[in-house]
């Protein structure tokens, strides 16, 4: 019974021993965690500690940047101006009153009762307003903006616009003249148009008029006239040839026979001749596709044109030689020489 008793007194101890070892471990545990916990929050108030000193190192380095900044403001207002600071500052510090000046981009101007009848000068925008540093750095970089945009200053710009000025003047002037020149020549070629239209029109006239005479000659029967294909513009108008030989219905040219269509261009050349004369007339071979009637008809005309002009005629009908003056003609002798010779018939 007595190792029965120690037995369960050391079981007994046994078991409390665990249960002291596991809340030990347990501990130790919590221990651990509790110092990986205190770790990590000490590296993050070290890596803030470090930011803090880094910004209080930055500010006294920008708090130094600016007091030397202030410095060289002074010296060069006393240097260029001649103001002392203390000057500058009562009369342009922040606790002076901005004048009024044109809203900077992004600013709204503020809104007054309407019907108040207040004049301009009494308007918020026109009076003095306390110093904002926002509203004067909106200004500030709308200033700069403006400023940039007007580029680099020309210090040759008043002589450049004096040449420029110049320049733009004797253009002007030579802009005048040809425009003055261009009216007078316009003019002139409008005193032209109508002086040619004029001419062509009389001449038009005139020679359909004897065209329909010569052409009623050579083809007794017939009819034959000039038609204008554009009448309503004379300058640019075509002339149309209408032959109807007698016996025809047909009044094209390309309808007509070889020999008509040459007596008709031998009417129209007669035609113009007859209506406006020249001293002398050259022919070359009109008749040679005309029969004996139509050559004699053309002959008769010939001798009518004869009395007031001298005709010169190349031909080899020999009936057209017979009412000539005076025959010139080419002859070839036996040596290959070539030789004119010449009889007067009257």
């Amino acid at each position: 019974s007595g190792a029965r008793q120690l037995l369960a007194h050391v079981e007994v101890s046994l078991a409390r021993a665990e249960r002291e070892r596991a809340a030990a471990e347990a501990a130790k545990t919590r221990r651990e965690q509790e110092l990986t916990a205190a770790r990590a929050e000490g590296r993050g108030l070290k890596g803030e500690l470090d930011k803090l000193t880094d910004s209080v190192h930055r500010g006294e380095v920008l708090g130094a940047e600016k007091r030397m900044r202030i410095e060289q403001l002074e010296a060069r207002a006393l240097e260029e101006l001649g103001v002392e600071p203390a000057v500058l500052m009562a009369e342009y510090g922040p606790n002076q009153l901005v004048p009024p000046s044109l809203p900077a981009e992004g600013e709204e101007l503020p809104e007054t009762a309407s019907g108040s009848g207040s004049a301009a000068g009494d308007h918020p925008r026109n009076r003095p307003r306390p110093f904002v540093r926002a509203e004067q750095e909106k200004r500030l970089r709308a200033a700069e903006r403006a400023y940039q945009q007007l580029g680099k200053v020309n210090p040759l710009a008043l002589e450049e616009f004096a040449a420029l000025e110049e320049r733009h003047q004797f253009l002007s002037e030579q802009l005048d003249d040809l425009k003055k020149t261009r009216a007078d020549l316009l003019q002139v070629v409008k005193e032209v148009d109508e002086r040619v239209e004029q001419v062509f029109t009389d001449a038009y006239r005139d020679t359909a008029r004897e065209f329909e005479g010569v052409f009623g000659r050579l083809f007794p029967g017939g009819e034959g006239r000039l038609v204008l294909t554009d009448p309503e513009n004379m300058l640019t108008t075509g002339v149309d040839v209408e032959a109807r030989p007698p016996g025809k219905k047909v009044k094209r040219l390309s309808l007509l026979s070889g020999g008509e269509r040459s007596l008709t261009a031998v009417a129209l050349l007669v035609s113009i001749f007859k209506a406006r004369p020249s001293p002398f007339y050259v022919m070359d071979e009109v008749e040679a596709a005309l029969d004996d009637t139509n050559l004699q008809r053309l002959i008769r005309i010939m001798q009518e044109l004869q009395e007031a002009s001298q005709l010169i005629v190349i031909t080899h009908q020999k009936r057209t030689m017979e009412v000539a003056d005076a025959l010139y003609g080419v002859s070839m002798q036996g040596d290959g020489v070539s030789k004119v010779i010449s009889q007067r018939l009257r």
